[in-house]
C-alpha cells in the first residue's frame, strides 16, 4: 500500500445525482457499523476528517482514490468494486490506457488486485488482472460479494471458483467464467504458483 498522502477531496455539484456515490456510502456505512466503529474512529484510522467521511456516507462528496483505498483498509472492503464511481456522464469517445505492470495495486490477505485504466472513474466496466493468493478456502472471512456481473479469464496457474449456489469449479489456463457478482465467490490458487486472472467486473 502506497504511503498515506495529504488529503484530497473533490465537491462535486452532481455528486448528489449519482446513483454510484449512493451505493458507496452505504457500503461504507454498512461496513463501519458491521465493525462497531463511531465515525470518530473510523475516520481516525482512516487519517481523514470526521465530516469528510459523514460526508462520503451520505453522498455529499466525491472521494479521491486515495481517499477510498484508506477506507477499503480500514474496513476490510475488499472488493475493487469500490473503485467504481459515477456511470452518469456525458461525455462520449473517451479513451484510457495503462502501460505492462502499471496499474494500481490493491492487495489483501487473499488477492493481488492491480487495478487497470484507472484514469476514467466513470464507467460502468471495472478490468483488473489478479494474483490470487488465498490457498484455502477458509482464508476468506467470508463470501466476496458486490452488485452487478463479474467475467474472469484465467491467464496462468489453476484455481478453483467458489460460489454460493454451485458446486467448486476447477479452472485453468485458458478458462474462462460468467458470474452474478452479487452470489458469494471467492477464488483459491491450486497450482504451485499463484494463479493469475483477468476479472471484467460489470457495475449494473
Amino acid at each position: 500500500m502506497e504511503p498515506i498522502q495529504t488529503e484530497e477531496v473533490v465537491i462535486a455539484a452532481e455528486a448528489m445525482e449519482a446513483p454510484d456515490g449512493e451505493i458507496l456510502g452505504k457500503m461504507i456505512r454498512d461496513a463501519r457499523k458491521e465493525m462497531g466503529l463511531t465515525l470518530e474512529e473510523t475516520a481516525k484510522a482512516a487519517a481523514i476528517g470526521r465530516s469528510t467521511l459523514s460526508k462520503i456516507e451520505n453522498n455529499q462528496t466525491k472521494p479521491s482514490f486515495e481517499i477510498i483505498r484508506r477506507l477499503m483498509q480500514t474496513l476490510e472492503l475488499r472488493t475493487p468494486q469500490l473503485f467504481v464511481q459515477s456511470s452518469q456522464t456525458g461525455i462520449s469517445g473517451r479513451r484510457d490506457y495503462t502501460k505492462k505492470d502499471k496499474g494500481e495495486h490493491q492487495v489483501t490477505r487473499t488477492y493481488d488486485h492491480e487495478l487497470l485504466c484507472t484514469d476514467l472513474t466513470s464507467k460502468r466496466m471495472l478490468p483488473y488482472i489478479s494474483a490470487i493468493k488465498a490457498r484455502d478456502v477458509t482464508e476468506f472471512d467470508s463470501w466476496v460479494r458486490h452488485s452487478g456481473e463479474e467475467f474472469m479469464y484465467v491467464i496462468s496457474g489453476e484455481l478453483t471458483l467458489y460460489t454460493e449456489h454451485y458446486r467448486p469449479l476447477p479452472m485453468q489456463a485458458g478458462d474462462s467464467v460468467y458470474y452474478d457478482s452479487s452470489m458469494g465467490h471467492g477464488c483459491v490458487s491450486t497450482s504451485e504458483e499463484d494463479a493469475k486472472v483477468l476479472w471484467v467486473s460489470l457495475e449494473l
